[in-house]
């Protein structure tokens, strides 16, 4: 079996820095390293997660680059800067279900303004077509969705792509599923609404491949992968610019903020998750809570103005989970502020604080996926959401 890597060390997590480097403790020292996946990965990235690292040549910052990390049981594939090697192998080797037909024509295709990974050729026809590799490490109990962060150069090529297969024309998207027990694929429309409407668009026209890898921490070359569907059903009732929110603050002092009719509420300092809802124009509603303003209308317009915004997560869906959400979140928050953002319905509160940043608790980052992933497993005949380790 053919190794990715020469040499493997493993390491804990300490922290981020930024999008494209951590701390690692590797044998009992906290040593820079290079991060080569620039996504959010808040369902990895917790301290003491194990990391699996390749030296880097000399010369360069940082000593190591992670390529993977393990999750509960199960290893993941990280390195974002070897899926087209991997991609490319799988192909050459005849191992995509499907396309093993094909050649490998070429790699770093490119055509008008586009450049496509990968370029596939059919021995027998003559025939050749471009193919995007995307590299998806985002993950439920039972589904995968890419991507976990906006990617501007992705719907791009996508969009080349389906309108080359719109016009009748070959062509190819390529998915690499880094979670073995993966029995479903859909592009994550919670967190790049426009990606996911280029994918729902060229279902039907794109030679598409859900492919999932099971990888072990040798990360040797995939002999052996399976395909694994998607649903243009579930992006048309689920998919669109409605649906539930969670916008987290953070409080750096105790304060007593005087909030409409609910007058003087004292605030300890820390952070706070507000959960709302909006039947249409979600990404609007977003943007209103994360602006300053002077005129306020809804009860988070006066806590904004007192606090640093941290961040907003959109759960799209045409279903009203609101008030599940909020229950969901009263079970892990240290505190709540009674009656806030709740005058309509009868849930006790709609804001919850947290002594620490929620999104980096493994709690909070769990109802995430709960909300976003798991609760689509009925679709694809999974009808129980579980809740054990991974």
């Amino acid at each position: 079996m053919e190794k990715i890597y020469k040499t493997l060390v493993e390491g804990k997590f300490i922290d981020r820095p930024n999008r494209f480097v951590c701390h690692v403790e590797i044998n009992g020292e906290k040593v820079l390293c290079h991060m080569p996946n620039p996504g959010r990965m808040r369902e990895f990235l917790f301290p003491g997660v194990t990391l699996y690292l390749t030296p880097n040549r000399k010369g360069l910052r940082t000593a190591y680059r992670v390529v993977g990390c393990k999750k509960g049981s199960h290893i993941f594939y990280l390195d974002t800067t070897k899926a087209n090697d991997v991609a490319a192998w799988l192909v050459k080797n005849h191992k995509i279900p499907g396309w093993e037909n094909y050649f490998l024509a070429g790699r770093e295709v490119t055509m008008g303004d586009s450049r496509f990974d990968l370029l596939l050729g059919d021995g027998e026809t003559g025939e050749i077509f471009p193919v995007e590799v995307k590299s998806c490490s985002l993950s439920g109990e039972h589904g995968a969705m890419f991507p976990d962060a906006p990617t501007e150069r992705g719907r791009k090529h996508l969009t080349h792509l389906v309108e080359m297969g719109r016009a009748g024309e070959h062509a190819g998207l390529l998915v690499l599923v880094h979670y073995k027990n993966a029995c479903w694929f859909l592009p994550n429309y919670h967190t790049d609404l426009p990606f996911a409407e280029e994918f729902r668009k060229g279902l039907d026209f794109l030679d598409w491949k859900a492919c999932v890898i099971p990888w072990t921490k040798d990360f040797l070359m995939p002999e052996n992968v399976r395909l694994i569907p998607s649903s243009g059903e579930v992006l048309d009732r689920e998919m669109g610019n409605a649906g539930d929110y969670m916008i987290v603050l953070q409080m750096e002092e105790d304060s007593t903020i005087t909030v409409g009719s609910l007058g003087d509420i004292r605030f300890p300092k820390g952070y706070y998750v507000y959960v709302g809802s909006a039947r249409k124009n979600l990404d609007q509603r977003i943007a209103h809570h994360k602006a300053l303003r002077k005129r306020r209308h809804w009860h988070m317009d006066y806590l904004r103005n007192a606090c640093r915004f941290t961040g907003a997560i959109p759960i799209r869906t045409k279903e009203d989970l609101e008030h599940k959400l909020a229950e969901t979140l009263s079970g892990i928050a240290d505190w709540t502020i009674p009656g806030f953002g709740c005058t309509d319905c009868s849930c006790k509160s709609h804001l919850f604080g947290f002594h620490q940043n929620p999104m980096h608790l493994p709690a909070f980052v769990k109802i995430e996926e709960n909300f976003e992933i798991n609760r689509l497993d009925r679709y694809f005949g999974i009808e129980k959401m579980g809740n054990r380790e991974r």
